[in-house]
């Protein structure tokens, strides 16, 4: 009776990992009920939810947080559903993580909140989202940046990137806070030619 058990669980949870990857709403919904595990382990130490997060399957993402899946499990990367949605874009995961009680604080391998890459890659909707969540917008990172570094350093000076500078001001961002080698945010804009972003962080300061 146990070893049919084990193997039927096993089988529900394999299940549900297919059902993650491809947001297959009906299966994701049995396989908890026959007994899938929800914080089970697939490749890199990915839970189901973290595995639907990077497929983008929303529907399925958001069944496993009502289910009781955590939004905060990491994976190998140190990854969680969480910080890959937010360093990613996926605002409609991200929200629901947030809706879920995802620990705005948690850090990334890099030692950066999800704050931090959706900087550098200016998801200007995301920022607004988790600015409002309340993700320290002056975390320092492991490479001794913040949201602020990372949004001129990595970024490429568009309207977008703009855009974020903005953001991360007007959410309290220390235009005084310099990187590790004592460079401050606006001798890395100028030297990088981002005129608009040197003028918002002058007028920030």
């Amino acid at each position: 009776m146990n070893a049919g058990n084990t193997t039927d669980a096993s089988a529900a949870t394999k299940a549900l990992f297919d059902a993650a990857r491809k947001n297959d709403v009906a299966a994701a919904r049995k396989a908890p009920a026959d007994g899938a595990e929800l914080e089970a382990r697939a490749e890199a130490a990915r839970t189901p939810l973290i595995l639907a997060t990077r497929a983008n399957a929303v529907d399925v993402a958001r069944l496993l947080l009502d289910a009781g899946a955590s939004p905060d499990a990491k994976d190998s990367l140190e990854d969680s559903a969480f910080l890959y949605a937010g360093a990613e874009g996926l605002d409609a995961i991200l929200q629901a993580t947030l809706d879920h009680g995802a620990d705005v604080t948690s850090t990334n391998r890099y030692g950066g909140t999800a704050l931090i890459p959706a900087s550098e890659h200016a998801h200007v909707s995301t920022i607004r989202i988790l600015l409002k969540a309340g993700v320290p917008v002056n975390h320092v990172n492991n490479l001794s940046w913040t949201a602020l570094h990372e949004a001129i350093v990595l970024g490429n000076g568009s309207a977008d990137h703009v855009e974020t500078v903005r953001l991360l001001i007007e959410g309290g961002a220390d235009v005084t806070i310099p990187d590790g080698n004592g460079i401050s945010p606006r001798e890395l804009a100028a030297a990088q030619g981002y005129d608009k972003i040197v003028a918002l962080i002058d007028g920030a300061r």
